[in-house]
């Protein structure tokens, strides 16, 4: 991001808006993330959705981690003429499940704390009633 940065309106932002070229305005800063579209945890199509106006709502509101974030950086292009986004409009994308990883591999996890202990168990309690009956 330097001194010589490109500045775009939203018709040019705009006119990236397909799976095969796609530009999103987040925080007042144009990304081209056509090449990060197969690899979009939440598919292309819900980046695809926010091209064309400031996604900053979408994308805030999804939780995205720090490293998302960071990623942002690889992709910017420029940044975006504020005086040619609506303010007074309110756009909405189709709400997104909002995903934690790192709360999901903990429930992960407890469940597995639970389970083999469990299977444990009941492979011994298995293994002494056939060793009995044998």
């Amino acid at each position: 991001m330097g001194s010589d940065r490109k500045v775009y309106t939203l018709a040019e932002v705009s006119a990236h808006n397909s799976a095969h070229d796609c530009w999103l305005v987040i925080d007042g800063k144009v990304y081209d993330v056509t090449k990060f579209l197969d690899d979009h945890p939440g598919g292309d199509e819900v980046l695809v959705s926010s091209t064309g106006k400031d996604a900053t709502d979408d994308f805030e509101d999804v939780g995205h981690s720090t490293a998302a974030r960071a990623m942002l950086d690889e992709y910017y292009v420029g940044e975006i003429d504020d005086t040619t986004i609506l303010k007074d409009v309110k756009y909405t994308a189709p709400k997104q499940p909002h995903y934690n990883q790192d709360k999901t591999s903990e429930f992960i996890i407890r469940l597995l704390q639970f389970l083999v202990p469990l299977a444990i168990l009941g492979l011994a309690v298995a293994i002494k009633i056939y060793t009995k009956s044998a």
